[in-house]
């Protein structure tokens, strides 16, 4: 499917991919005004957010989805090649279409992502499931995200609950991504710091970078750290 998408400035295609019950309009405005001074900033709904409706969410195929469907609107928008950012689930999209589709992205740049299973993963999958239905019951945060997406949103947590939706297959190992990539990291995500290490390691093509004061969403939390580091990088691989 084409994904709904919103697009400024000009320069080379810098594409953001929003985390879980966001949009990339919404989530992303820091970035895109940061960015479009310098760059063609693409910001999509990934499917089933936002304007990208979809009848069949199911986050088993929900990853390989996401690659046709970026394939898609890439097409659709006449782009070759993009400089690709995601954070958690926008960043397991990307990463998946980064090792599907290594032809289309120019750099790659990941955070909110979790290298290794945790031993207690389904415990920590557990207490997220029950945080997640405590907010439900507000009925504001409810009406919020009612009109954020046009689609069934609760699909998308529905679709969390079980303990192997997570893809480690993919985390674990990024040593055949051969563009250049940039790993930043919250210093207060445990889980997502190992990858700071552990990533550079494997692959030379790798840079990790550890914000401090910030968590599992680190462009929200040190939005100014994360444009600078991300603009920095950039200049080094255009």
């Amino acid at each position: 499917m084409i994904l709904h998408t919103e697009i400024t400035g000009n320069g080379a295609p810098l594409l953001f991919l929003h985390t879980a019950l966001q949009t990339g309009a919404v989530e992303l405005e820091d970035q895109r005004e940061y960015f479009n001074q310098n760059y063609q900033v693409i910001l999509p709904d990934l499917r089933g957010h936002g304007k990208s409706v979809t009848e069949n969410f199911n986050l088993n195929n929900y990853f390989q989805d996401s690659v046709s469907d970026l394939v898609e609107t890439l097409d659709d928008l006449n782009v070759q090649k993009v400089h690709l950012a995601g954070c958690s689930l926008g960043a397991l999209a990307a990463l998946h279409f980064a090792k599907a589709r290594p032809d289309r992205v120019q750099s790659l740049m990941l955070s909110g992502i979790i290298p290794e299973r945790p031993d207690n993963w389904e415990d920590i999958n557990e207490k997220e499931n029950k945080n997640i239905a405590e907010l439900l019951k507000d009925e504001e945060t409810a009406a919020y995200f009612d009109q954020l997406h046009d689609g069934d949103w609760r699909a998308v947590l529905q679709s969390t609950e079980g303990n192997d939706w997570y893809p480690f297959d993919q985390t674990k190992d990024l040593s055949d991504l051969h563009m250049p990539v940039l790993f930043i990291v919250g210093g207060d995500a445990d889980l997502e710091t190992i990858g700071a290490v552990k990533y550079p390691k494997e692959n030379e093509n790798i840079h990790a970078s550890i914000l401090p004061f910030a968590g599992h969403t680190v462009h929200l939390d040190q939005p100014e750290l994360y444009n600078n580091i991300l603009d920095q990088f950039l200049k080094q691989v255009v």
